[in-house]
């Protein structure tokens, strides 16, 4: 399927979906991997492909405050446009492998399916699913009109304009805030800060967000950084729920030991000066 949100320029294709705003040659891909230009033409590679796909408790993505109790059908693709060397689910997101193919309207049947089970709709998590904009955006109008919700688990790391169109299909985000250093996002994440603080003040103006912090030792983990985590979110509302998740050695970064349980103690209790509600992951 053609991509949305790009120009071209010449036989190169500039993609605008997200800020790192590729520029790719013929025959090659961005840096999510799964956008292609074909003869000037950027097309979706990953449409419709399903790397992973399972009923979830809703708890899990996590959501704590959004319907409670129930469960979600949850897919997920591959490909990503941040390069975490700390990835907890590389295992998707950095593989290019096998995948099925889910056309919209069966991923609308297959959850419609399970709603004598609990489920209240489709959420898309796993990888990062924004790189897969246009079969969200489809899967999302779908499970609209079957009357079920829409739930997302992203990085948050989108241009404006395609977020704020998107939005008004979505019910539920968590976006991962993964530092409030900007050096941090450049050296760990290949991407920047203030994206995912505008898509994080764009979320909360339009559906439930919940937020995810994965704390690892010796890079985000001082009382002071997550002050400044939970005073952001607080500028927002306090209610806004924020995850504080536990590190565990993955990927390319495995020179770390396991986040200390004293040290997730403190950090859950300095968050809690600012956010009425404050959990912990991983523990």
């Amino acid at each position: 399927m053609e991509a949305r949100f790009y120009e071209k320029q010449g036989v190169q294709t500039k993609c605008l979906l997200c800020p790192h705003q590729c520029l790719i040659g013929q025959g090659q891909r961005g840096r999510c991997q799964i956008r292609e230009n074909r003869n000037g033409i950027l097309y979706a590679e990953g449409y419709g492909k399903v790397a992973a796909i399972a009923l979830d408790p809703i708890e899990k993505k996590p959501l704590n405050r959004f319907y409670p109790g129930s469960t979600i059908l949850t897919v997920g693709g591959y490909g990503c446009n941040f390069r975490c060397s700390f990835c907890q689910n590389y295992e998707i997101s950095q593989n290019l492998g096998i995948a099925r193919q889910y056309l919209p309207h069966e991923l609308r049947s297959i959850a419609v399916s399970q709603t004598s089970s609990g489920n209240i709709g489709l959420a898309f998590s796993y990888n990062e699913p924004l790189i897969s904009y246009e079969y969200i955006y489809d899967c999302a109008a779908e499970i609209r009109q079957a009357g079920l919700k829409n739930i997302l688990i992203s990085n948050g790391y989108i241009e404006e304009a395609p977020l704020k169109e998107l939005l008004p299909l979505i019910d539920a985000m968590n976006i991962d805030l993964k530092s409030f250093q900007d050096n941090f996002y450049r050296q760990q994440c290949g991407g920047a800060l203030e994206p995912v603080l505008r898509s994080i003040r764009l979320v909360a103006e339009s559906c439930h967000l919940e937020i995810t912090t994965l704390i690892i030792p010796g890079l985000n983990d001082t009382v002071e950084e997550m002050r400044a985590i939970a005073g952001f979110i607080k500028g927002i509302s306090p209610k806004i729920p924020l995850h504080i998740s536990r590190f565990f050695p993955r990927y390319q970064m495995l020179d770390k030991n396991a986040t200390d349980r004293q040290k997730m103690a403190e950090l859950k209790e300095a968050a809690g000066e600012y956010l009425h509600y404050v959990y912990w992951g991983n523990m």
